[in-house]
């Protein structure tokens, strides 16, 4: 049944759609972030540092331990900043709920009151047709 709420209650669902499509790219970047932290922690444990040798060789290794700490770092802040993104996507995405269940609510209570006066004209329509088939039976018994 079209009501004047159907065409918005059709538009907040779509914007709804929308935002849970927001908070779901934002659960997989996040996958993706701690995967990523996952994987530079991994490669951090696996440089080995030498024990003796030439200088050269203790720079390198000092050279790669502070790139894979700084790929830690990129990485955690990468985490810090898509679990910022969740947290928004999760607040629009009850503000949207919100939105959309309002004006479901009023297009119901629109049907509702619809089939409430529906009811009472097809009651009314009743009542005159059987006062109608009344007054026909009553002159039919009285001729």
């Amino acid at each position: 049944m079209k009501t004047r709420y159907s065409s918005l209650v059709h538009v907040k669902k779509n914007i709804m759609q929308k935002s849970e499509r927001v908070l779901q790219s934002a659960n997989s970047k996040l996958k993706s972030a701690q995967t990523a932290l996952q994987l530079s922690f991994n490669s951090l444990n696996d440089i080995v540092t030498p024990q003796s040798g030439l200088m050269p060789e203790f720079l390198a290794s000092r050279t790669l331990l502070d790139a894979g700490r700084t790929l830690i770092k990129h990485n955690e802040e990468w985490v810090a900043f898509t679990q910022e993104e969740i947290g928004h996507a999760t607040l629009q995405l009850r503000l949207d709920t919100i939105e959309f269940e309002k004006y479901k609510y009023l297009e119901t209570q629109e049907i509702k009151k619809i089939l409430k006066k529906i009811k009472l004209q097809e009651a009314k329509d009743l009542d005159e047709v059987a006062l109608m088939t009344y007054k026909n039976i009553n002159k039919s018994e009285t001729l």
